[in-house]
């Protein structure tokens, strides 16, 4: 079978936080992408606002480097696809393995193996990819690289690699420094017998597969991914296995349905560092983009209109968690942060605030996101969105925020199915680094939260590490008490292990809200009066609506309370007059902590400017009703 040996393509994949963006920024400074005068970012691949934002890759990109071998051959094209290292992105690192031959696995040299560690390599034994292992972050002064090293033979062992994928080459670095080795470096130090990632190229030129393809085989290119252009519409990513593309021909279509049409290639464009330029063919083995198909879909195949032939459909793990996601429906929607309409009225121009626009939203979002799904529910305006995670599903509601969106979203939820007539939920294995002092607290955390204690080590540094299997309910909220508990020293990551039965109910919460019994501006005389029953979460001066939670009660019920009180004035001067005491400054929720503190009958109001948590049911007569008709049965 003939191959193209001028191509290279490989994914990298990681653990979140590990330095797979960082090392493609030196592998493309090293490959001589950008001009001498160029001004450059770190971490260039995380062009999205959220991805910059949280220190996380959340969209699979691809990149192209032009490797000039030392023995002076012609130039080697490798495009790289740099993924995500979070599970509950794991749509985008199932697509971007449909792109390559190969993957480098990197590790940190002193975290090791963790959770998505575990689950990008599963999927890349899956799909019987040679693997090359890069040890980065050697200089870590708590780097063990030859107990990483075992560690990762050891998950290769559980995941049941076969001969061949066991005997991977193993790569040293230090990505910030770009600088790579094939000889192991002490622990702490950089790699001191190179001053480049040629080693690392190398590696890759020798370990990653050619493209392989058929001689004079019809036209079969997979589209991986789809990206937007404000001239050319829509622009599919593909991947071509046999046969050429070429601009301005003529292509059969085959959609998810089966159904075929003929299609013209208006325009093709190849990836050269992080620009797309203008190309006249792509070959078998090519990384490319085309233009002029509005509505091709992920998973669908150009092929040869004389001979179409289907490539397989991409397909993902099924969704775990879910939310209802709606329009705004508090007496608040389309006033702008503060809730003063005519002061927010400059601010509120292009606000979203109808059901039409939310559906259509999140249908484009079904587009480029295969691993999300969204359901009708029994009310016009609301829509029940599964995803991976918590994560994958909060980043969507922030993308809409930012882009004029208000909504209602309901308390997550977990996606549950039926095996033998019984219910089963989903469940997670959860990672635990934490100082060893804080073992009995995270012990008692996951006791409440129905976890059981699968594995424990201890490195001798003063740090364990513990495995739980827990519920994907009990992770719900877990995060912001775990930091709590740990003094925010504790390191958690979990991944999907699977479907368990029902673990029975699971009491998360022990603290009730404060609730807003009427409409108004809060008043610092209120709070003073009310922060020793809580801790509140809105300042002086905040617009609010009966049936908002203003705050954590102290106690497991709910109370409703006036924050909108104000001191009463009369012409009589007492002696201790105005003697102001000093309000507790309010905790601030971020848009993930206050779905994490949601209760069933509690949801989040997300506007541009604010975010607030509200009773399903404002009115407060009407909680009272339906709380004891729930009680007398």
């Amino acid at each position: 079978m003939p191959t193209r040996h001028d191509i290279r393509n490989v994914a990298i994949v990681a653990h979140v936080d590990h330095g797979k963006t960082t090392i493609v920024d030196a592998m493309l400074k090293q490959a001589g992408a950008f001009a001498a005068h160029q001004q450059l970012d770190d971490r260039m691949m995380d062009s999205n606002d959220l991805e910059r934002e949280k220190g996380i890759t959340i969209l699979a990109k691809n990149t192209a480097v032009k490797y000039h071998p030392k023995d002076g051959g012609a130039p080697i094209t490798i495009n790289i696809i740099d993924t995500p290292g979070h599970a509950d992105f794991g749509g985008e690192v199932e697509r971007g393995l449909s792109m390559v031959d190969a993957v480098v696995l990197l590790v940190d040299a002193s975290e090791g193996p963790l959770p998505q560690t575990r689950f990008v390599l599963r999927k890349a034994l899956q799909a019987r990819m040679p693997v090359i292992l890069c040890i980065n972050k050697t200089d870590r002064p708590d780097s063990r690289i030859d107990e990483v090293v075992n560690e990762t033979y050891d998950l290769f062992l559980d995941l049941d690699a076969d001969e061949d994928q066991i005997e991977f080459p193993i790569v040293y670095a230090c990505g910030r420094d770009g600088i790579a080795s094939l000889t192991k470096p002490e622990d702490g130090t950089v790699p001191q017998d190179s001053d480049s990632l040629e080693p690392f190229f190398s590696t890759i030129l020798e370990h990653v597969p050619a493209p392989s393809y058929e001689e004079g085989a019809p036209l079969q290119a997979h589209v991986t991914n789809l990206d937007a252009d404000n001239f050319l519409g829509r622009i599919a990513l593909l991947r071509v296995e046999q046969g050429e593309l070429r601009k301005g021909q003529t292509v059969a279509w085959i959609k998810r349905d089966g159904t075929i049409s003929n299609v013209r290639i208006t325009e093709l464009m190849m990836t050269e560092a992080l620009t797309r330029k203008p190309a006249e063919v792509a070959g078998p083995g090519d990384i490319c983009a085309v233009a002029g198909i509005p509505d091709i879909m992920i998973g669908e195949t150009l092929a040869d209109p004389e001979n179409p032939i289907a490539l397989p459909l991409i397909t993902v793990d099924q969704p775990a968690i879910s939310m209802v996601i709606g329009t705004n429906t508090s007496p608040l929607v389309g006033r702008g942060g503060t809730g003063k309409g005519a002061d927010a009225k400059s601010a509120v121009k292009d606000r979203k605030v109808t059901a039409r626009q939310v559906k259509d939203r999140l249908d484009r979002e079904l587009v480029g996101n295969v691993s999300l799904r969204v359901l009708d529910t029994e009310r016009p305006d609301a829509w029940e969105v599964q995803g991976r995670g918590e994560l994958a599903l909060a980043i969507l509601v922030e993308q809409m925020r930012r882009e004029g969106f208000e909504l209602t979203i309901g308390k997550p939820q977990v996606v549950t199915k039926e095996v033998d007539g019984k219910i089963h939920e989903p469940v997670e294995r959860l990672t635990v680094d934490v100082p060893e002092e804080h073992m009995g607290a995270v012990t008692q955390l996951m006791g409440v939260r129905k976890g059981r204690m699968d594995n424990m080590s201890n490195h001798g540094s003063g740090w364990v590490r513990m495995e739980f299997v827990v519920p994907s309910r009990g992770l719900i909220g877990f995060r912001t008490e775990f930091l709590t508990n740990t003094r925010g020293t504790g390191i958690a990551h979990s991944i999907h292990e699977g479907h368990e039965p029902w673990f029975g109910p699971l009491q998360t919460r022990n603290n009730g809200s404060l609730v807003a019994d009427r409409a108004g501006a809060v008043t610092a005389f209120a709070m003073t009066n009310l922060q020793e029953r809580g801790v509140l979460f809105v300042d002086p001066g905040t617009e609010v609506y009966e049936g908002m939670i203003v705050g954590e009660n102290s106690r497991s019920d709910d109370m409703d309370v006036n924050i909108t009180k104000e001191k009463k004035l009369t012409n009589m001067r007492s002696s201790s007059a105005d003697s102001f005491e000093a309000i507790v400054p309010p905790r601030k929720l971020s848009l993930e902590q206050s779905l994490e503190f949601c209760r069933d009958d509690e949801c989040v109001e997300v506007t541009p400017e604010a975010v607030r948590i509200r009773k399903v049911v404002l009115d407060q007569k009407e909680r009272g009703r339906s709380a004891s008709r729930a009680k007398n049965g």
